[in-house]
C-alpha cells in the first residue's frame, strides 16, 4: 500500500523556519520516501506504507520536543493511478 502524508508545524514564523518546522522537515528529507515536497506553509511524502508511517511517528515526535505546539496532518491512501 502507498500512503501520501500532508502536514504543517505550528508556530509560524514568517521570517525564519523555528527549529520544529526545521526538525520535521529533515525527518521527512531522510526518510526513505519516493517524492518529498517541502515549503513554508505545507509540506507532502509519498511512499509506501511501513516507511510513511515511521516518518510521520518520528516526525511528532520530533517535532513535538522541538517546541512545536501543533503538528496538523492528513494521510491518504494512494491509488494505482495517484500520483
Amino acid at each position: 500500500m502507498r500512503l501520501r502524508v500532508e502536514f504543517t508545524t505550528e508556530p509560524f514564523d514568517l521570517d525564519e523556519a523555528p527549529p520544529h518546522a526545521v526538525v520535521a522537515r529533515d525527518v521527512i528529507q531522510k526518510a526513505e520516501l519516493d517524492a518529498v515536497d517541502v515549503g513554508p506553509f505545507g509540506n507532502t511524502a509519498e511512499g509506501e506504507a511501513g516507511a510513511v508511517l515511521g516518518a510521520v511517528d518520528a516526525l511528532l515526535r520530533q517535532a513535538l520536543a522541538a517546541g512545536a505546539t501543533r503538528v496538523s496532518l492528513q494521510v491518504n491512501v494512494m491509488g494505482e493511478g495517484d500520483k
